[in-house]
């Protein structure tokens, strides 16, 4: 019988549907109400899964709609009652749950303000929905596994479909279409994503690494295989990864690589070049027709996504692997230790 989290997994292309039919027109709603107010940045408190989801908000919205993005130090509201000024933006918090008291209280000062806040949530009803001038609901439905999977997906899918009609693009909003395909197509790489976990379960440790829009994704793998598998998995930038890090490394030390096609694309070819002659254990996720010939071992992510939308199907392959390596090592990935669904922070 399937897990909760697998079930979840493969969920993820009709949730990811069903966001854009029933949430775009709202979304692209509060896109007018927003260009309106021409904010100067946006600051965004998230913790968790849905801190990678803020990296990935910080990267799309600078990149495509030009708008400075900052992460809210939520210790800075609760703990030191510092908070910055924050006129002349608009502040987001992004939660799962909606219930994390930090994130809150950041939304809740940003109101004191008098400053516009967005809440992006899979529960609409929640203490956070109910601070917030505005919401996105994400409409994933009940997640049932501790560990998050398709309301991440769905907070990517929310973050970028807000970035493509701020933006006012036709051509970005019609890439949106294909995203729930280009996951139903990826989910058909378990059994590569399998024979990963098989060479990497009986590691204590790991390196993931990427670079650009999929900054994101390594932070988010890395914590899917912390949670379930008890491995201590390491996120790096691939710039950031070869200022020192790499001297970890030693032959057959496991090393997963995010290569999505695009402006990041020779940068981790580089990278990848000079981790050969380590002879490390490494894995690609990636569509780069040049490193799924040269590479052993690699999940063949779809042809065509584009690079901004990629960390929304690239995850998969990682969630996947962190269920796998959960099951390799005889881990509950439904029961890991320490965890609850909900975690509430001040």
């Amino acid at each position: 019988m399937a897990s909760n989290l697998e079930s979840e997994i493969y969920q993820q292309p009709a949730v990811l549907q069903r966001f854009l039919d029933e949430k775009a027109e709202g979304v692209a709603r509060l896109a007018e109400t927003i260009r309106a107010d021409a904010p100067r940045f946006f600051v965004i408190a998230a913790r968790g899964t849905s801190d990678n989801a803020a990296t990935y908000a910080k990267y799309i919205f600078s990149a495509i709609n030009g708008i400075p993005v900052a992460l809210a130090m939520p210790s800075l509201y609760t703990l030191y009652n510092r908070p910055p000024n924050m006129h002349g933006g608009w502040v987001i918090g992004i939660s799962q749950s909606g219930q994390s008291p930090d994130i809150q209280a950041v939304l809740e000062e940003a109101r004191r303000q008098n400053v516009p806040t967005l809440t992006i949530t899979n529960a609409a009803d929640s203490p956070l929905a109910e601070v917030a001038d505005h919401v996105i609901s994400l409409a994933a439905g009940e997640e049932k596994s501790v560990a998050a999977s398709k309301t991440y997906t769905a907070e990517l899918m929310a973050i970028a479909t807000l970035a493509a009609y701020l933006k006012g693009e036709q051509k970005l909003v019609a890439e949106l279409e294909r995203v729930s395909s280009h996951a139903e197509t990826v989910l058909q790489e378990a059994p590569a994503v399998a024979g990963i976990a098989r060479r990497f379960y009986q590691h204590d440790q790991l390196v993931v690494v990427s670079r650009g829009f999929n900054y994101c994704t390594t932070f988010e793998i890395a914590l899917k295989i912390k949670e379930l598998a008890y491995i201590a998995a390491q996120a790096y930038s691939s710039a950031d990864f070869l200022h020192g890090p790499i001297a970890l490394l030693e032959k057959g030390f496991p090393v997963l690589a995010v290569a999505c096609a695009g402006m990041a694309q020779d940068k981790m070819r580089e990278l990848i070049d000079e981790l050969r002659p380590l002879a490390v254990e490494q894995a690609l996720i990636t569509n780069d027709e040049a490193l799924l010939e040269s590479t052993s071992g690699a999940v063949r992510l779809p042809a065509g996504v584009p690079e901004w939308l990629s960390p929304i199907i690239s995850v998969i392959p990682g969630q996947l692997l962190a269920l796998n390596l959960a099951i390799e090592r005889g881990f509950d990935p439904d029961n890991p230790r320490g965890l609850r669904k909900v975690t509430l922070t001040i």
